[in-house]
Order: structure tokens, then C-alpha cells, then sequence
């Protein structure tokens, strides 16, 4: 449930989570990928040049978007915020990982709240200004003593504003007030980190002395099948008909049963799977996406097509994130079904991921190729 939630969010100061997939007590999550690793590899473990000072201010920016959004999306608690949360996408800019949104073995018996998320981020902000781990309480021994210039990273070599940097040091301190009630909310932080982005022209990974990912080429696209080719060009219809006509031929070998689970409430699930098929023949999609979930979530019986059709049904209502989910759960099933990869290129490619869509429909076409060779259908 958490993850169905976090799934829907879509942002460029998140790292976002593409999809998730069950396999009994096996879980795995598939965010997107950033080449440029952590913030605290940046400020702690540099080895040519560490972040100059107009970058960690980008860095303070971004990340508080990153929560502002989140908060206005009604998910405010953000769990273990630190350095680490905080990577590079392959432009080099700043972004927060998703994985943050969801309640993880770490916080133990703490209670997380807005607020303690608030001083969270002061922690942050003591990092980029110090270049390395300080306790709070030290730091804020310092900024009551105005020893703001102790504070600051010597690497810097004195190459920052003191007045943008006193401004920072402020917010750090009001995001560490021992009152919760005292500490700033994320719009204060976003309204006071806007005005210290003086150098907005220039590209984050120039100031991160990264070099940018040049585009790969293109991979030699293989002749696609029918549905290969309905899939290139998104048409949901010509899917759909190819769904329809292939019927559950691929599930053989998927389900074994025996005649004890031949019971009641099996005979409900197929049912509930008949349904389904007959609206999703007569595109009744909305009709389809019910029967087929009450069929999944019965576990008796998993199905690779079931999951692919509800897939392609969440395509045709405008949900992209649930389509992904299920192409993957259906893969996870049947890890050779060209058909689990073909769903999740078009739903990439709906979800803007133009790239990985490629890429998955390319792979799509190399396991039709490999059945073909080897002569079957079959698992």
C-alpha cells in the first residue's frame, strides 16, 4: 500500500519509484537510476574537487522542494533524512530518494513528524556547510558564539558569501529548535533557499566537475512481432485485439492443482477471471480491472496473462504507474513472457521514461526471437 502511494508521485527533485513486485516474501522495488551518487559522497569522500558553494546551495534548494511537494501531496513524514537520501541524476542535479517515503527498519520506536522531518534537514544543511558530520548541539554552540567561519568547510578556501551563508546557518538553526512548534515549516524553507540561487544558468553537473552522460547510441532495433509493433506505437487497440486472440495460451505450466483445491471458492476465482475476460472483450476495461483483482488477490492460482490484460486495462484508464506495476508482477511470474516486457515498454513510454522504454521494448524483441529459435511457446 505504501509503496502503491509513493509510486504515484512524479517529481524532478525525486528520485521516483517506477514500480514494485511481489513474489511471496520476496519484495523488490525499481526506482529510477542516478549515475552521480550521494551527497555524501560529494561532501565527504571527494576525491578531485569538492561541491562549490553555489552547488550546495542548489542542493539545500532542490531537496526542500523535494519535501514541499511531498507535504502538499499529503505524505509530509519522510523517514532517515540524511546525505545519503540525497543523489544525482545524470545531469548532476539533486535528488531526493523516494525510498525516504516509506517506514523502514531504521526508525526503531522514534516518531517521525513534519517537524522532526524539519530538523532532519538542519542536519543536512549543517553538512553542506561544514563539509562533514557535526553534532547539532556542537553546531549550534558555534552559531550562538558566531563562530559561523569555524563552521564553514575549509575545503571551500574562504570561496563563499557570508551573508548567503549567515542566511543558511540561520535556517539550519531554526530547522534545530529543540520546540517543534518553533521550527519552520517546508514552504519557509523553499521561500528562504530561493533567493541564494544566483547562479542558475549554469548546468549542476559543471559545478559538480562531473561530465555529462553522452547519449548511447541506439541499439539495432530487431524486427518486432504484431504485437512488438503495436507496442512501438502505443496503440492500445491493436493490443488489445492480440490480447484477446492469444487467450491464455501462455499460462501453460503456470498452475499446477490438485483436486483438493478444487473447491468452492476456486470455482468463485475462475469466475471471477470469466468476468473479467468477457469485459475485457468488450472493453468494459473498468469492469475487467475488478474481476481480474478479485481473482489475483484470491493467490491460488497466479496468472502471467491475467496480470498482462489488467496491465493493459490500467493503460486504457489513464494509470500508467499501476500498468507498470503489474507488467512487472507479470514477469515475475513468467520471467521469459515477452509479453510482461512489451507492457512495461508502453507503460514507460507513457510515463515518459522514453529511454527504458526503448530498452524494454528491445529486450522484448531478442525473447521472441530466442522462443522462435528454440522452436516453443513454452516456459
Amino acid at each position: 500500500e505504501e509503496a502503491w502511494g509513493v509510486g504515484k508521485f512524479r517529481h524532478n527533485r525525486l528520485a521516483n519509484l517506477i514500480g514494485y513486485c511481489c513474489d511471496g516474501d520476496e519484495r523488490l522495488l525499481v526506482a529510477e537510476f542516478m549515475p552521480n551518487d550521494t551527497l555524501a559522497k560529494h561532501l565527504f569522500h571527494w576525491e578531485s574537487q569538492t561541491i562549490e558553494w553555489a552547488m550546495r546551495l542548489r542542493v539545500g534548494y532542490y531537496i526542500a522542494e523535494a519535501l514541499d511537494y511531498c507535504s502538499t501531496e499529503g505524505r509530509p513524514l519522510y523517514h532517515d533524512l540524511n546525505a545519503y537520501r540525497v543523489l544525482f541524476d545524470e545531469d548532476g542535479d539533486p535528488r531526493l530518494s523516494c525510498f525516504g517515503l516509506m517506514k523502514n527498519s531504521r526508525d526503531g520506536k522514534r516518531r517521525v513528524t513534519p517537524e522532526s522531518v524539519t530538523y532532519s534537514f538542519g542536519t543536512v544543511l549543517l553538512d553542506l556547510l561544514s563539509g562533514k558530520h557535526i553534532p547539532p548541539s556542537h553546531a549550534l554552540d558555534m552559531i550562538r558564539g558566531k563562530n559561523i567561519i569555524l563552521l564553514m568547510d575549509s575545503h571551500l578556501e574562504g570561496k563563499f558569501s557570508t551573508e548567503e551563508a549567515t542566511v543558511v546557518v540561520e535556517l539550519a538553526s531554526q530547522c534545530l529548535q529543540y520546540e517543534p512548534r518553533e521550527r519552520p515549516n517546508t514552504k519557509d524553507l523553499v521561500a528562504t533557499l530561493a533567493p541564494l540561487q544566483t547562479k542558475a544558468d549554469v548546468p549542476s553537473y559543471v559545478m559538480l566537475g562531473i561530465k555529462k552522460q553522452e547519449e548511447a547510441p541506439p541499439t539495432p532495433q530487431r524486427p518486432l512481432s504484431p504485437l512488438g509493433e503495436a507496442c512501438s506505437r502505443m496503440d492500445l487497440t491493436a493490443i488489445h485485439q492480440i490480447l484477446v486472440m492469444t487467450h491464455y495460451r501462455d499460462d501453460e505450466g503456470t498452475n499446477e492443482l490438485s483436486f483438493q483445491e478444487w473447491t468452492q471458492q476456486m470455482k468463485d476465482m475462475l469466475d471471477a477471471r470469466k468476468r473479467g475476460d468477457q469485459a475485457f472483450r468488450e472493453k468494459d476495461f473498468k469492469t475487467a480491472i475488478d474481476c481480474y483483482s478479485q481473482f489475483i488477490d484470491v493467490g491460488t492460482m497466479v496468472s502471467p496473462t491475467v496480470f498482462g490484460r489488467r496491465s493493459l486495462c490500467y493503460l486504457l484508464c489513464d494509470q500508467p504507474d499501476a500498468a507498470l506495476r503489474d507488467a512487472m508482477q507479470a514477469q515475475c511470474v513468467y520471467p521469459d513472457w515477452p509479453t510482461a516486457f512489451y507492457m512495461q515498454s508502453v507503460a514507460l513510454a507513457k510515463l515518459n521514461m522514453n529511454t527504458d522504454a526503448a530498452d524494454m521494448l528491445n529486450e522484448a524483441a531478442q525473447l521472441e526471437e530466442k522462443r522462435q529459435r528454440g522452436g516453443g511457446g513454452g516456459k
